[in-house]
């Protein structure tokens, strides 16, 4: 990924149904060669999906809530993986470290129904201890961070084998 599909993808991030012509005209390139590029970050997997970001609250959705939970053991992991697949109210799961070994974001409609899906979870298999903490406001909520070519390239040369200068001298 170079500085252009950089550009490319951080207008793609605000609107994913920016024409290419419109892209071009930002980033002064050809339709064609936005068209090419956009192709091969697709085959190289780079962008994976392009997906809709509605609005909960006119949905019914007004309540946010992040669950940390406790499972028995690891082995629950997967049965349990499997089981929020079907929960429409969970939108996301990472497994993690910590005193917790899952954080969810939930959405729901309502403290009775944030308590229902409590419920649910806490009845599955292997669940041992579940914390609760209400959103009341969201300040920032990107759904994937794109890394800047500078920084990339910045990194890549801190990683580089030193100069064997020293080495050299001692020799002398």
């Amino acid at each position: 990924m170079d500085g252009v599909d950089y550009k490319i993808l951080k207008i793609l991030q605000k609107n994913a149904r920016e024409t290419a012509s419109n892209i071009g005209k930002q980033i002064h390139l050809s339709v064609s060669a936005v068209i090419e590029r956009i192709r091969k970050m697709e085959e190289t997997g780079l962008i994976r999906e392009y997906t809709i970001i509605v609005d909960e609250k006119r949905t019914g959705n007004t309540m946010t809530a992040l669950m940390e939970v406790s499972l028995e053991h690891p082995r629950h992991f997967e049965t349990f993986s499997e089981a929020i697949q079907e929960m429409d109210s969970i939108v996301s799961c990472y497994y993690q470290t910590g005193d917790f070994d899952l954080l969810l974001k939930l959405v729901c409609s309502s403290s009775d129904e944030l308590e229902e899906i409590h419920r649910q979870l806490m009845s599955l298999e292997g669940v041992s201890d579940t914390r609760t903490h209400v959103v009341l406001k969201c300040v920032k909520n990107s759904y994937s961070a794109i890394p800047n070519p500078a920084f990339l390239h910045s990194a890549q040369e801190q990683e580089k084998p030193k100069s064997h200068k020293r080495h050299e001298e001692a020799e002398e």
